[in-house]
């Protein structure tokens, strides 16, 4: 065996070691730092990334995202966690959340009529290229059900009505009850605040313009009658207040005047999908902490 195969071989036995995500945020002070590397180090973890930002030099808001390697993570992740409560996050008063990256996130998706956001989450889950379990699909209308149990996913009807509302919302929550976390892929109803607080920071909505403009119902119509030069589209946390939730992504595309509303319509569907995809596969890979009404946002790119 050659020294390139030894070292390809040492490669793929290390990266199939079990790995973990930790995230952290508490207030910026000296040592923090220290305190996780070393604790991690005493247990015999590898650290594979560590990522951290802070809101000041001094007295800000510090945020971290670790991700470590180590044998055996499954058996002994309750001690670890104990130990990390009692000698570091209890020291520095962190709020903190620790994933096993072996569990992927179970998550249920809600639409209605327009399927671009839909079928390409379902496409990337399929590919490989979305890290989760998408478990099922629930409509308030029965027009996606063939495009979506062509894809193995299970699918669930149920109509919403103004007379209807609260029952319907009872009948969701329970479908989705074993989930993780909820996509809303252009899901055209208004969740209620009784609902959204069943899910806190735990339903991901794309919404088809660059927030804060446009809020609210038909925001190409409203681009195109201000004549706007950029349209865009935004995925957010759902809070009980409509479109107001800390903001994952955006992004955006540069129209002219010559485009009516059809023409944005398209072009902001290309920019909607791939705006969810990115914000859902952020949450489900551990790369998002939420801070009052922002997010701290450590992507890969």
């Amino acid at each position: 065996m050659t020294i390139t195969d030894h070292t390809n071989v040492t490669k793929a036995l290390k990266s199939s070691q079990p790995t973990a995500t930790l995230l952290i945020q508490c207030q910026d002070q000296a040592g923090i730092v220290q305190a996780v590397s070393g604790f991690i180090y005493e247990y015999g973890a590898n650290i594979i990334t560590l990522d951290q930002y802070s809101t000041a030099h001094e007295g800000g808001r510090y945020f971290m995202r670790l991700e470590f390697a180590l044998d055996g993570l499954s058996e002994i992740i309750e001690s670890f966690e104990a130990e990390f409560t009692r000698r570091v996050a209890d020291r520095y008063l962190m709020k903190w959340q620790l994933h096993d990256n072996s569990v992927k996130y179970k998550v249920g998706i809600l639409v209605s009529k327009f399927d671009h956001a839909l079928l390409d989450l379902l496409w990337r889950q399929q590919r490989g290229l979305l890290d989760c379990e998408i478990t099922c699909v629930v409509s308030n209308h029965e027009d996606l059900r063939q495009a979506v149990e062509n894809f193995g996913i299970d699918f669930h009807y149920v109509p919403v009505t103004k007379d209807n509302k609260a029952e319907a919302e009872a009948t969701i929550h329970q479908l989705m009850a074993h989930n993780e976390v909820l996509v809303l892929a252009r899901y055209m109803q208004i969740l209620s605040s009784d609902f959204v607080s069943r899910w806190p920071m735990q339903i991901i909505n794309i919404h088809h313009s660059f927030l804060p403009a446009f809020v609210g119902a038909d925001p190409y119509r409203q681009a195109f009658e201000k004549g706007v030069k950029l349209i865009g589209a935004t995925a957010h946390y759902v809070t009980a207040d409509l479109d107001q939730g800390p903001i994952i992504e955006q992004d955006v595309h540069r129209v002219t005047h010559r485009l009516g509303v059809t023409a944005l319509r398209a072009i902001g569907r290309d920019v909607e999908r791939n705006v969810l995809a990115r914000a859902v596969n952020w949450h489900v890979q551990n790369r998002v902490i939420v801070t009052g009404n922002k997010t701290v946002v450590f992507s890969e790119h």
